[in-house]
């Protein structure tokens, strides 16, 4: 129930509602691969590459090779929001609140599927916990794997850039050096350029590192005429995906993930719902509720990166 509403009450004439900042819905839905599912585990069955024989002898024995499979679970989260809208005050106001509610817990949830994208408990939980326990989904988080999914895979370290990658014993922010480094790791997981999209993330901190890098902000290096218009979109076969969410570790080191659409995916179970009804219950007063039921898993180890970006270097 709101009660701060009265902040709202009419004592000038105001045209509309204003939102103040947030981030407004999901930024990294777009980006990861997205299928439907039913119930609160799913199983996602995967099967590895196979090694052919050679042939020595004429006439040998038909061989018969083992087809090794896989298979990755999903859990779901859930995540809700409502709030009551009092009769009495929708009369104290001259504009009728309900869909800017509606639209605040859209945003919300949105926002919401970033985290179980990310692996973060929520937005407003601190760094020094901000981890999901494992098999909860996530970039970074422990995959859960095997026939009944109870067999832990852990984020490889062979996967993870170092914070002072490039100058060894000097920690640095995002650079060229580092995105070079994470293209190469992808190419050597025979990972295929083109074949799907690859994704860079950041944060304003990483932002601001490589705005001050001469690649970046040359026309000679970058079709993204950065310098102009302060952004960085595509970098070497890269999409940037920005986020303020991204992860620190204890270090604490930000935790970029670099991953392709196709090694991160988000399982719904059930997509942003919203309804508001007057509840008999509260004297007729309106209810805004809105829900949404997702997950999100690692779908292969070598198709996510990490790239450690110390943000006390500017």
């Amino acid at each position: 129930m709101s009660f701060t509403i009265d902040t709202a009450f009419v004592k000038q004439y105001h045209a509309n509602i204003e939102y103040l900042l947030q981030q407004m819905g999901s930024q990294l839905r777009p980006y990861v691969r997205v299928e439907s599912q039913q119930g609160e585990e799913g199983y996602w069955e995967q099967l590895d590459k196979s090694t052919p024989n050679e042939v020595f002898t004429r006439f040998a024995d038909s061989p018969v090779n083992e087809a090794t499979h896989f298979r990755r679970k999903v859990i779901l989260r859930q995540w809700d929001i409502g709030n009551f809208i009092d009769k009495f005050d929708k009369v104290k106001l001259l504009i009728d609140p309900a869909s800017a509610y509606v639209q605040t817990m859209v945003w919300a949830l949105g926002r919401s599927i970033d985290m179980t994208i990310i692996g973060r408990v929520s937005e407003n939980t601190a760094d020094a916990a901000n981890m999901v326990a494992a098999g909860l989904g996530g970039f970074h988080n422990t995959a859960f794997t095997g026939k009944s999914g109870t067999t832990s895979t852990a984020f490889p370290a062979a996967n993870i850039v170092a914070v002072d990658f490039g100058s060894t014993g000097v920690n640095s922010n995002l650079n060229v050096a580092k995105i070079r480094e994470a293209r190469r790791l992808l190419i050597s997981f025979f990972n295929v350029p083109g074949r799907e999209t690859w994704h860079f993330g950041y944060t304003s901190s990483q932002l601001s590192s490589l705005l001050s890098q001469t690649q970046i902000t040359s026309a000679d290096y970058n079709s993204v005429k950065a310098l102009v218009y302060g952004e960085v979109d595509s970098f070497l076969g890269f999409k940037f995906v920005h986020s303020e969410y991204y992860l620190n570790n204890a270090t604490p080191y930000r935790m970029i993930p670099v991953w392709t659409k196709n090694g991160m995916l988000m399982a719904l179970g059930k997509d942003i719902e919203t309804n508001v009804a007057q509840r008999a219950d509260k004297r007729f007063s309106w209810y805004a509720y809105a829900l949404a039921s997702v997950g999100s898993t690692r779908m292969q180890e070598n198709k996510v990166l990490e790239v450690l970006c110390d943000e006390t270097v500017v």
